[in-house]
């Protein structure tokens, strides 16, 4: 017997990389952990949009191994609440949302899930809500739900899905779901615009159950791998931490098709709104508020003579004259000019990149830990100039370095620190010299931040040159 009110669970899918909005968007820190539209990061947005929909649970987050603090901070910072579960290796997002549904089912048998990118823009929030409690009433009775966004424009980078018969008296009406379409030529999508198809939004709706019984039927390797997987769950810290191996051995897999293709009594439910993925400069220059020109500036700016583009400062400030549809931006450590038209070739850029092996692809000049902070200041042959910054009450592993040795310099804070056999308080303008092989922690007692500056010397000045004997993240 169903219940008469379901326990209504988001999901929210925060792995990826966001490779093009490189520069600004990657390995360590990608596009859903970037404050890209607003003072909120993608995630944090997506966050507030279920928190702000009446009697849902709270969320599931899924996300990777090397986010995982960073998510967690970034839920921590807006007042939430989350389960975060790790997903030891990317298998595209039908694993992902197999075992979110999981850990919903061992909530509540009867658990509803809805599924939402970390990545999306959404206006009309209003309209998001009242899209989501018709899709729930029809996710209820059984039917595998997905949300089409009105199109406003023949567009080559979305699928399309094909509106059936109308589903139910609802109004404004549910639709069967026809067909899913591929991303179509420019000239398609615009008869599918006359048509009245709905861009496949990526967003679902549907019984945590349903799904894995439509799973188990067409996917029954992947169903059974990522069950194994979530059977030998692990509890570490705050992170549920799924069994590697026996996820890695699932097969890769969107919902699309795994599951949202070959199920049976699908709807969707058109969603009026503004929307986006961001899946390209462009897409973030079109969502934006412009000027006069058609212009978007970020940061410190100065154009002459300058239409129709999209320019991001970082640290440098940025001047352009006579320029027209072109997107710019600069980072610390990298550049990026591209006519507007192009941006999703900055993939080609970022695969280069990879394959040259550049630390560019992976981190920005500023990296972050589950414990603050710590940026390059200077290096050169032999030597490594880094800003550390450790938050109130954090602390760095007890380790030790084969190739380098360390000079601790206090910028501002109290420092707690062990260095061999020795502990030492030190305060601002006061340092301590770090000898190859010793074992050494830093430590931050007091109630701001502590700052200092690291002078790292050494034949070899690698991040991975390190052996932890303590850590308080479990890394």
């Amino acid at each position: 017997m169903k219940k008469e009110h379901a326990v209504i669970i988001p999901v929210i899918l925060a792995g990826g990389s966001g490779t093009r909005l490189w520069p600004l968007s990657r390995e360590c820190h990608p596009k859903q952990l970037l404050p890209l539209v607003n003072d909120k990061t993608m995630l944090q947005n997506t966050m507030l949009r279920v928190q702000a929909l009446k009697g849902f649970a709270a969320p599931i987050v899924v996300c990777t191994e090397e986010h995982r603090f960073l998510v967690a901070e970034q839920v921590r910072a807006i007042g939430g609440e989350a389960t975060i579960i790790i997903e030891p290796v990317g298998r595209d997002t039908a694993p992902a949302v197999a075992v979110a549904a999981l850990e919903a089912i061992r909530r509540d048998e009867e658990a509803v899930i809805l599924v939402l990118p970390a990545d999306h823009v959404i206006g009309n929030e209003g309209n998001f809500a009242a899209a989501v409690a018709r899709g729930t009433s029809c996710a209820v009775q059984g039917h595998p739900v997905t949300f089409g966004i009105v199109p406003r424009s023949p567009h080559t980078g979305y699928g399309y899905i094909r509106k059936g018969e109308v589903v139910g008296g609802d109004e404004p009406p549910v639709f069967a779901v026809d067909c899913f379409v591929e991303k179509p030529s420019l000239e398609k999508a615009g008869q599918y615009l006359d048509q009245g198809y709905l861009w496949n939004s990526g967003m679902f709706l549907f019984r945590a159950a349903g799904f894995m019984a439509t799973l188990k039927e067409f996917e029954p390797l992947m169903a059974d791998c990522v069950a194994q997987a979530y059977a030998a769950r692990t509890q570490d810290l705050d992170f549920t931490r799924l069994d590697s191996a026996l996820f890695s051995a699932s097969p890769a897999n969107s919902v699309d098709y795994a599951v949202m293709e070959r199920a049976r009594d699908t709807v969707v439910v058109p969603l009026d709104c503004s929307w986006s993925d961001v899946g390209s400069w462009e897409a973030l220059w079109e969502i934006g508020e412009h000027d006069g020109q058609g212009n978007i500036f970020i940061g410190n700016v100065l154009a002459e003579e300058v239409t129709d583009s999209y320019i991001h400062a970082g640290d440098s400030m940025v001047a352009a004259i006579g320029l027209s549809n072109l997107i710019i931006v600069e980072t610390k450590d990298a550049l990026l000019v591209a006519a507007k038209d192009r941006t999703q070739e900055v993939k080609t850029i970022v695969k280069r990149l990879m394959l040259e092996k550049r630390e560019e692809v992976r981190r920005h000049k500023k990296v972050f830990r589950p414990w603050g902070s710590y940026e390059g200041v200077d290096c050169g042959e032999r030597f490594q100039v880094k800003r550390i910054i450790v938050n109130p009450g954090a602390t760095l592993s007890l380790q030790r370095h084969f190739h380098r040795a360390e000079h601790w310099v206090v910028v501002k804070g109290t420092a707690h620190i062990t260095n061999g056999d020795q502990t030492i308080i030190l305060t601002e303008n006061q340092s301590t010299y770090i000898p190859l092989g010793a074992k050494h922690r830093l430590e931050n007692p007091g109630t701001i931040p502590l700052e200092i500056i690291e002078v790292q010397t050494g034949s070899y000045l690698g991040e991975d040159d390190i052996e932890r004997f303590e850590d308080v993240y479990g890394r």
